[in-house]
């Protein structure tokens, strides 16, 4: 993981110059990103800057990456898990300047049109791509979103990108997310899609069942590939079946090193885990039984409210967000990196995708119908960038610790999400995986946990810390924003106004540090309940006299009637 910059539509070498103390200042306010290194590249048409998080190849990956004639120039933000594999697949030979796993790129850019050889790469990405002699960038973001990426427009009409916001908001009057997915011309203009799934479309999966084995065996894959590391790393271990199931895969790989084929000892070969909660809190107490079970170095941190409180304005500078749910989750997560980074390690293992990938949320039981769950599910995973992947992200690398996703490995999107909704649904009165949700996905790994860990009830991650989290946070704002602000808020804030005095006192922290209109629409608004997407709202008449995005707004699920099949 790293930062990149990048000044597009230059009209010469010395307009080029003239910016460069001004592109290192915008790069500069991301360096949390990626503090081990700073790299320029500056050419007539193009100016591009790297802040690196040295991962793999510490020693020699510095960017931006160049070719060997010096005709490209790459900026990337990301990890390829399978290099490897698209090296030894080359058509033609390309001098490889560095062990860098994104180098790959570069060369598949000189045999493949983007459209193609984008839908090669498994990995999590966004980068710029300066083909100096076409006088061309090429811009692109991997398939769900896990890398953040911006883009828009300076006062002189040329375009900007960046990994945050931050480094744009000040510039661009038009600041915006790169969509997930697509890859941007700029000698053309155009905005492509080049991923695209068939399971998208229900009509693709209905009827489809995949075997147990075949859902673990794909998974086991996932956390194989991006173990890919040559610094120290761990595991987030919530106590929760999904960071639990990611823990307990990576324990059975980490006494080898991935990049040379498992053949030699991993050089940091003791697994680490990582928690944290308010005292007594849900998470901390289950990540001890897990953890206990699966043999890691277990760290159990724990904050006080007040801590939390304090970092608020510092998390919403760094997500970028004044969603309820993400800065409620992105707190202690933000505050377990600094844990995190002070102990010396610089990647860990992440629990984000399940839940949109197998319907994990408590309101899923709702679902009237396998294809309006599976419609959900693709909703969810399209919304994934404005929420936890950019909670993860974020938050993660606020300190220089780079966040991977197995759930949402590009290989392992492709089985589980070809499986037909109706398996993953919760049935009524079913004694079997069905009895709960997620029960495929928990059946498939019988035996690989405890079962009060394998079987344990959804917890979003901002109530598993403890619930005197929210709580405490909504007790604050209601002490600080009074009812005749709320009531005029759509004055103050006319880009979603907030609902809630919660909501009011985030937006005025957001607007604080973000004050133009452009920063408030990069993030999206909407009524939810636990988490849910709007239009889920609709699949029970209570939902929307309740919404509340914290998990507890339904929890009485399991004791309640649940959807019958």
């Amino acid at each position: 993981m790293c930062s990149i910059f990048g000044i597009f539509g230059l009209q010469s070498l010395d307009e080029s110059r003239s910016l460069r103390r001004e592109a290192l200042e915008r790069s500069a306010r991301q360096r949390h990103r990626g503090p081990d290194w700073s790299g320029v590249y500056l050419d007539a048409g193009a100016l591009l800057v790297h802040e690196r998080l040295a991962i793999v190849d510490p020693a020699g990956g510095a960017q931006p990456l160049l070719s060997e004639d010096g005709g490209l120039a790459l900026a990337v933000n990301g990890e390829i898990y399978n290099h490897r594999a698209l090296k030894k697949g080359l058509q033609q030979p390309y001098a490889f300047q560095t062990e860098s796993d994104c180098e790959v790129i570069n060369a598949l850019y000189r045999e493949d049109e983007p459209a193609s050889f984008l839908n090669r790469l498994n990995g999590i990405f966004a980068f710029a791509l300066w083909d100096r002699e076409k006088g061309r960038a090429i811009i692109a973001r991997d398939p769900i979103g896990v890398v953040p990426l911006y883009w828009g427009h300076d006062a002189q009409g040329r375009l900007r990108v960046a990994s945050e916001m931050k480094a744009l908001a000040d510039d661009c009057a038009d600041v915006a997310q790169f969509p997930p997915g697509h890859w941007y011309d700029t000698a053309t203009g155009a905005l492509t899609q080049y991923y695209a799934r068939p399971w998208r479309d229900y009509d693709a999966v209905a009827g489809v069942e995949v075997p147990l084995a075949e859902l673990r065996e794909a998974f086991e894959a996932a956390v194989h590939r991006q173990l890919m590391t040559d610094v120290p790393y761990g595991v987030l271990l919530s106590g929760g079946l999904d960071s639990s199931l990611v823990a307990a895969v990576a324990a059975r790989y980490a006494r080898h090193r991935i990049e040379d084929g498992d053949r030699s000892e991993a050089w940091w070969p003791r697994l680490h885990s990582f928690a944290i909660g308010l005292k007594g809190s849900p998470d901390l107490a289950a990540a001890k039984v897990a953890a206990d079970m699966l043999g890691t170095v277990h760290h159990g941190f724990e904050y006080t409210f007040e801590e939390g409180l304090d970092a608020l304005p510092e998390v919403i500078r760094h997500i970028e967000s004044y969603d309820v749910t993400t800065i409620r989750a992105s707190t202690p997560m933000f505050l377990l990196a600094r844990r995190i980074k002070a102990m010396g390690v610089k990647m860990v293992l992440s629990g984000e995708g399940s839940d949109e990938v197998f319907g994990g949320y408590l309101y899923f039981h709702k679902a009237p119908n396998a294809r309006e769950f599976h419609a959900e599910l693709v909703r969810k995973l399209d919304a994934l960038c404005n929420y936890d992947c950019l909670r993860a992200n974020k938050s993660m690398m606020a300190w220089g610790v780079e966040p991977r996703v197995p759930f949402l490995d590009r290989e392992f999107l492709d089985v589980a999400m070809r499986m037909d909704a109706a398996h993953k649904m919760v049935r009524k009165g079913d004694g079997g995986p069905q009895r709960m949700e997620k029960g495929v996905l928990r059946a498939a790994f019988e035996g690989y946990l405890p079962p009060e860990i394998l079987w344990r009830q959804k917890e979003q991650f901002s109530d598993g810390v403890g619930y005197g989290w929210i709580d405490g946070l909504k007790a604050h704002a209601e002490a600080q924003v009074s009812d005749r602000e709320l009531a005029a808020a759509d004055k103050r804030f006319p880009v979603n106004p907030p609902q809630t005095k919660e909501a009011y006192f985030y937006r005025t922290l957001f607007e604080r540090i973000y004050p133009s209109p452009a920063a408030a629409e990069t993030v999206p608004g909407g009524k939810s309940i636990a988490c849910s997407s709007p239009a889920a709202i609709a699949w029970d008449a209570s939902f929307a006299t309740m919404a509340d995005p914290s998990g507890r707004a339904v929890a009485g699920v399991h004791a309640a009637a649940v959807t019958e099949v």
